[in-house]
């Protein structure tokens, strides 16, 4: 009787023991990748480039998929995301607009907070934008384009971004800002239709991520003027940046991360960290996103200093707006 009450005890203390969290499947449906913008921009193009091989790490049988939830810069999707099961199964690719822009420039802020309201998991890369316009447009290189927007009415001249809050939107107003000047604002739902209105002068200029136009500019349908980063890009040595000569000071990147909604395990949180730097790893990806205009991640890439920096660029962007005053509506 002794044993067997001594054994009930055992099972009932073990019991009361912290458990290891279950195994996630991950292999049992898709995993689905979310993107906030619409086919075609630079964040679907990087969702694109780096789903299969993230899924191949991952572990055999795995599959993603890349799911586009347009809207108002991103922060329809992020807000939709963080409601969602913390399994692994529901994941988004970020960038700094509805992460980092959106929540210090929109009137109103966002519905979420977007350190606490996500998991973080790696840091893809980072991409400079770069200033286009319109074949037409009367300068052939970036001091005369800067020269023209200096001395343009305020309102005279329309440029196209790539929604309200989103990065293009936030990077013109700072050069008009700069430039002591106004723009006239028109917005298109992603990176794709923007490029699609300065080919065809609905907008005659903008400031784009340069993975979304890097092809547009090769092929001739905007003419590219200069990048945004302190130095020029590798795989466009051509293009100046603006910092070196025709506006000195300016400088303003993007980047992309992977994150998942809240709560999820430290396990599952580690398997896909490991996946995701494992695949932008490879040589050949690698290649392939600095070709679209996208540098991957050099540093130290685990969920803390991805949380790390992505606490940074919150801080970094309500230092701009507040030092810019720029505040943009719905």
């Amino acid at each position: 009787m002794f044993r067997s009450l001594a054994a009930g005890l055992a099972l009932c203390a073990a019991a009361l023991l912290p458990q290891p969290a279950p195994a996630q499947n991950l292999t049992d449906r898709p995993i689905t990748l979310v993107t906030g913008y619409a086919p075609g921009g630079s964040t679907d193009i990087a969702a694109r480039l780096v789903s299969e091989r993230f899924a191949h790490h991952i572990g055999a049988g795995t599959r993603m998929v890349v799911e586009n939830r347009p809207g108002a810069s991103g922060t329809v999707a992020s807000d939709w995301l963080r409601r969602q099961p913390p399994d692994g199964h529901t994941l988004m690719l970020i960038e700094v607009s509805s992460h980092a822009i959106a929540p210090a420039a929109l009137q109103g802020g966002t519905s979420f907070d977007p350190v606490a309201d996500f998991t973080q998991i790696a840091m893809i890369g980072t991409a400079p934008l770069v200033l286009i316009a319109n074949p037409r447009f009367p300068a052939a290189d970036a001091t005369a384009a800067i020269a023209r927007l200096r001395a343009a009415r305020p309102e005279e001249i329309a440029y196209a971004t790539s929604g309200v809050g989103s990065i293009p939107h936030l990077a013109v107003e700072m050069l008009a800002n700069q430039l002591g000047t106004r723009f006239t604002h028109v917005p298109y739902r992603s990176g794709g239709l923007m490029l699609t209105a300065i080919h065809q002068g609905e907008g005659e200029f903008g400031i784009a991520v340069l993975a979304s136009a890097a092809a547009q500019i090769r092929g001739g349908m905007v003419r590219g003027l200069a990048v945004t980063s302190r130095e020029r890009f590798p795989s466009f040595p051509e293009l100046p940046s603006l910092a070196e000569g025709a506006l000195p000071g300016f400088e303003m990147t993007t980047w992309n991360m992977i994150v998942g909604p809240p709560g999820m395990p430290r396990p599952l949180v580690d398997r896909l960290n490991r996946a995701l730097v494992a695949a932008v790893a490879e040589p050949a990806l690698a290649e392939r996103f600095l070709q679209t205009g996208v540098t991957i991640w050099p540093g130290e890439n685990s969920p803390e200093t991805t949380r790390d920096f992505m606490v940074s660029e919150v801080a970094k962007y309500r230092e701009v707006v507040a030092r810019t005053g720029v505040r943009l509506e719905r």
